[in-house]
């Protein structure tokens, strides 16, 4: 079988159920992703755009958002680099009030075990054992 692209609405749908004929196509897509069936690719937009759109389009809690994406994020047929980056972003995410993208940005450091930041984003501030860091004046 062919490997295809994952778009954000199939997500969307999924994890949603906002349109009930869709979501059931979506979760039978999905099922077989996890179950190695059904090969498919996304990219990082993707996960970014589907917790955008879930947060700030329909108020799911960051909880949920972790909790349902890790499952997507763990199937066998995805392919998707670094998950171990997501997974971590993720906990991040729903642990501490900041961006996803701050929290991949974080998780992201750490797989590189890097500490410091170049920053004037003080919400950094409150990720354990990052240093922010502003660039210096000249």
């Amino acid at each position: 079988m062919a490997l295809r692209f994952l778009d954000t609405n199939v997500l969307i749908r999924y994890l949603t159920g906002d349109d009930p004929q869709k979501a059931e196509r979506a979760y039978a897509l999905l099922l077989s992703v996890e179950r190695g069936d059904e090969p498919v690719a996304t990219s990082p937009m993707v996960m970014f755009e589907t917790v955008f759109v879930l947060e700030k389009i329909y108020g799911t809690s960051r909880a949920i958002i972790r909790e349902r994406l890790r499952s997507v994020i763990l199937s066998r047929g995805l392919r998707l680099a670094n998950k171990k980056i997501y997974l971590s972003a993720l906990d991040l995410y729903a642990q501490i009030n900041v961006s996803f993208a701050d929290a991949y940005n974080v998780a992201f450091m750490r797989s590189r075990s890097l500490s410091e930041i170049y920053t004037w984003d003080s919400d950094f501030d409150r990720l354990p054992g990052i240093v922010r860091v502003e660039p210096a004046k000249s």
